[in-house]
């Protein structure tokens, strides 16, 4: 089971006993899509949340994002509760879903153009804001393609700009549901290091949810399994491999313990959390 979380001055994302049913009806019946959740995460820390299909990994994504209102317990994230949709957050997904008729550069300005302050300035500041968008993209390896359409770049590129399009803003945090998850795997370890090294020059926090082990232990400082249906964590597993990484260590035996243990937890039984107070069954 998960050891209770080590207390930490000041979390930088607090869940604090979170439960959530999508609807009224599901909660009066206590059928909750996760249950019992807690976490602190620490301020620039990269996290990896991994669990069978159907767990509930991208609904706590929907809470951090403040996408969805917990049904009870509390989230706190910089410091502020979660009422809505977070500004201080970066998100990409399994498909990069550039707009076709936008060229890459523009697809990455997107935010800019939609988010406060950005978007009252955009016009105003369109070639800093270019320049920073050319600068970002130089960095995941797509200089040169600033002005090339989603349809003439590769599955690996368009995430890319995925990437880059979640972190133009320069947000806090960025969440990553399964953004490798449709590559072959050569682009995809490719891409864990183009994650890494964008991590290890900004300190941005990551919350990474993902299918693959490999994965969840090559990036993140710590791995949170959760449970089969209601998803609920059930281990918190540090990861002391030292930094930085690069793929020679996911060979080696220490790296491969690691991920066999992760793997022995998934889909565990656990014994269901109990009842949230004030409910009935």
């Amino acid at each position: 089971m998960m050891n209770p979380a080590t207390p930490l001055n000041p979390p930088f994302v607090d869940f604090d006993r979170v439960w959530l049913a999508y609807n009224d009806e599901l909660l009066a019946k206590n059928q909750f899509a996760v249950e019992d959740i807690s976490l602190q995460v620490g301020e620039g820390e990269f996290v990896a949340i991994v669990g069978p299909s159907g767990c509930g990994k991208s609904t706590f994504m929907k809470l951090t994002t403040g996408l969805k209102m917990p049904s009870r317990g509390s989230i706190r994230i910089g410091g502020e509760p979660v009422t809505g949709p977070l500004k201080i957050s970066g998100m990409a997904f399994q498909a990069p879903s550039l707009l076709p008729w936008r060229t890459t550069v523009d697809n990455v300005l997107l935010p800019l153009e939609i988010v406060e302050p950005h978007r009252s300035q955009f016009k105003a500041r369109r070639a800093e804001y270019r320049e920073r968008a050319s600068q970002l993209l130089k960095t995941v390896g797509l200089g040169g393609y600033e002005d090339k359409f989603p349809w003439q770049l590769s599955g690996g590129m368009q995430q890319r700009a995925s990437i880059c399009r979640a972190l133009i803003h320069e947000p806090k945090m960025l969440l990553l549901d399964e953004p490798f998850g449709a590559l072959d795997a050569f682009t995809r370890e490719e891409l864990w290091c183009t994650l890494r090294d964008l991590w290890a020059a900004r300190r941005f926090n990551v919350i990474l949810v993902t299918h693959d082990l490999r994965e969840s232990v090559f990036l993140a400082d710590t791995v949170y399994v959760m449970s089969k249906s209601p998803g609920r964590f059930v281990v918190k597993r540090q990861i002391d491999l030292p930094r930085p990484r690069d793929l020679e260590l996911t060979y080696t035996p220490a790296f491969t313990d690691i991920v066999h243990e992760l793997r022995g937890h998934i889909g565990a039984m656990r014994q269901p959390a109990a009842a949230p107070a004030g409910a009935t069954s």
